[in-house]
């Protein structure tokens, strides 16, 4: 078990340290994703509208998104906008703001994708029937939006816990923060203090990922 470097795992508070850690990064991603899926649906309505100047709008929105990596988007938000405009941003609402901003871009266009794909023909046939244009959306429209949703949503909520690693790069200590900390104050007495620290914060993070992942799977069989 030495031999591993797991036995640094159990000195002190170093174990209760890396869940407090965990929880940091799941505490942030959960924020985000709830931002997300929330300002998400509003996005994904304005995509698939018909003003051209929105779409454009929009478009330019996602693509910036696409392109920049989200370290550089967090490097932009904490250090830049500190400097720039000489306000005191928090790190945590920084890795906020950026996730929330990524993440709304990424729902916004599940949403658009799931709103395009319903059978134009429910549109015509609620409006035929009487229904205006908001109760169409919301009656008919929006239940089945949102029923194709939830596993993709659920998909974002996994790939966002796995991307708040990148927040220990502004100063966050979340669990892979902890991990080099653990390993740095070990690194003599337990020369293999990374395998063994870092092994454990991937079960860690596959005992949190792979659930979510599976009740995914199973919601999208069932609804399909």
């Amino acid at each position: 078990m030495q031999s591993l470097g797991l036995d640094v795992i159990f000195k002190g508070k170093n174990f209760i340290r890396l869940l407090t850690g965990l929880w940091v990064a799941v505490r942030i991603s959960l924020i985000s994703v709830s931002i997300s899926i929330a300002l998400g649906l509003i996005v994904g309505v304005l995509m698939t509208s018909e003003n051209k100047v929105l779409k454009t709008i929009f478009r330019i929105y996602l693509e910036i998104v696409r392109i920049m990596p989200q370290m550089v988007l967090l490097f932009i938000v904490y250090f830049g906008t500190t400097r720039v405009f000489g306000w005191n941003l928090d790190a945590e609402l920084s890795a906020i703001i950026v996730f929330s901003f990524w993440g709304t871009a990424e729902m916004g266009d599940l949403v658009r994708g799931a709103l395009i794909s319903i059978p134009k023909i429910q549109y015509e046939s609620a409006m035929a029937l009487g229904m205006n244009k908001v109760q169409v959306y919301y009656h008919i429209i929006l239940p089945q939006t949102v029923r194709r949703l939830i596993p993709l949503s659920i998909n974002l909520i996994t790939r966002m816990i796995k991307t708040t690693s990148l927040v220990m790069m502004i100063g966050i200590v979340e669990v892979l923060k902890v991990a080099q900390q653990i390993i740095e104050a070990n690194r003599k007495a337990s020369p293999n203090a990374a395998f063994g620290v870092f092994a454990v914060v991937f079960l860690m993070y596959f005992l949190i990922c792979w659930p979510i992942g599976k009740l995914s799977v199973y919601l999208e069989k069932r609804w399909s």
